[in-house]
């Protein structure tokens, strides 16, 4: 996952006090009642999580239908049962509560809750800009990132025995981690290291986790890497970004494969948790055709990661590998937005707990992370909102209509990846659907893993 640092200190108590700063709980519902609102005279409802989401909703509809009244009301509850530094659910449903007021902000629309949120900019997520000795070691605390890295790496070893001439295109939101790793397999292959190429798309990220290094001296590090392994690897940075669906990237890919396609050069695409900040809006269903992405009709409007998808597949890979994370954030409606990602980012928090003490700044890097993604989520619309996380379903529909067929990991990539989670807490787990793969929390799903070939 990615990390960050800049917790906020002020806890929303610290906000500019409200017109009712001396109600009870009851005194609120009976002054103002809303539905779903819970009844019970005992605080300890309050406390559940499913009464901590119904709060958050209707103060998000409070805030988008303009009633300042009712939205300060809500927030007073929140505040009071919800503080930054309390239980999993708490510290969850306190980030949700900064990104609606972030919002408020935002949208200027609530001008009581828009002037409150002003006077306290610091609410909105610092992030921590790493080192790549930090990043390293920080991916390998959870398996949030491990998981992909492991399966991916596995497959891709499998697709390309025999090969020469290796070309990865990393597209990847952990600057070419999972790289060395497979480097050292690599480097161990019964019929010697081939020449591996590395393409990535070299546009400094608005989006974290963010590097202290340029991608020219990332590369030199792992070119430098690779040589001490016996490998000759070949680095290049590609300026192109998510925003345009990485149309520079592919326009390079399409040239170089002109060049190489005859050569018996395996081909290699690696999108580790970085397709889904291509802009994207997912409220209709996908269209199920096979066209070029280049000779759309105009009347089928197709979408930057349906163009995209199809341009690599056009490319004709070795294999395919994406890995993300198996959730639904695309929604255009708030409320919706606001219930999946409540829904999916308790397991971030849920995990914390069982590998980082509180009060470490590991803790507070991995926390502000997820309080920057439910800002994202929730405190944006339009280009700004990129975190747009799509099902694994969804991903394998758009996969299947870009004219990809799935392949199955084998036995070993996931007596591989067992044995990687045996390094971690018990709650984690690892189950079949299909040809995927798909890491778990307490036996939910949190990211899948799937490999592809031209169908």
């Amino acid at each position: 996952m990615m990390q960050f640092t800049g917790t906020p200190s002020h806890s929303l108590q610290q906000i500019a006090p409200f017109s009712i700063p001396t109600m009870n709980k009851n005194q609120i519902h009976q002054a103002r009642p809303w539905p779903g609102f819970p009844t019970s005279k005992g605080s300890a409802s309050f406390g559940d999580a499913n009464c901590m989401e119904q709060l958050l909703v209707h103060c998000a509809n409070a805030i988008e239908s303009n009633d300042a009244t009712l939205a300060q009301q809500i927030i007073w509850v929140l505040n009071n049962i919800a503080p930054p530094d309390g239980d999993s659910n708490q510290r969850l449903t306190s980030a949700f509560l900064q990104a609606l007021i972030v919002r408020a902000a935002k949208s200027g629309s609530c001008k009581m809750l828009a002037a409150m949120a002003n006077a306290h900019r610091n609410l909105s997520v610092e992030t921590h800009t790493f080192s790549v000795i930090e990043l390293a070691n920080f991916v390998d605390l959870t398996p949030w990132h491990r998981f992909g890295f492991t399966t991916a790496n596995a497959a891709i070893l499998e697709a390309v025995e025999g090969y020469s001439v290796i070309h990865i295109v990393d597209l990847s939101s952990t600057y070419c981690m999972q790289i060395p790793t497979l480097i050292d397999a690599i480097a161990n292959r019964f019929e010697g290291p081939p020449l591996v190429k590395l393409t990535v798309p070299g546009v400094p990220k608005d989006v974290p986790p963010l590097l202290d290094l340029t991608y020219e001296e990332l590369g030199s590090k792992l070119v430098n890497f690779a040589r001490s392994r016996n490998v000759i690897l070949e680095f290049r940075a590609v300026p192109s970004t998510h925003a345009d669906g990485f149309a520079s990237l592919i326009d390079q890919l399409r040239l170089q494969h002109l060049v190489y396609a005859e050569a018996g050069e395996a081909l290699v695409i690696n999108c580790h948790m970085m397709l889904h900040y291509i802009p994207e809006e997912t409220s209709s269903p996908l269209p199920n055709t096979n066209s070029n992405p280049y000779t759309f009709q105009p009347t089928l409007n197709p979408s930057l990661r349906t163009m995209f998808l199809k341009a690599l597949r056009g490319l004709n890979p070795t294999i395919a590998i994406l890995v993300d994370e198996d959730a639904d954030l695309t929604s255009n409606n708030l409320v919706c937005r606001l219930r999946s990602a409540f829904n999916y980012l308790w397991i971030p928090y849920d995990t914390v707990d069982t590998f980082l003490p509180v009060g470490s700044k590991q803790r507070q890097w991995y926390e502000a992370n997820i309080c920057w993604k439910v800002e994202n989520v929730i405190a944006n619309e339009g280009l700004q909102r990129v975190e747009r996380v799509e099902s694994k379903s969804r991903w394998v529909q758009r996969m299947r209509n870009a004219e990809f067929r799935g392949v199955s990991f084998g036995d070993e990539t996931v007596s591989e990846v067992k044995t990687m989670l045996d390094e971690h807490a018990a709650g984690w787990g690892l189950k079949k659907e299909d040809d995927d793969l798909v890491l778990t929390w307490k036996g939910h799903n949190v990211v899948f893993a799937t490999a592809w070939v031209p169908g």
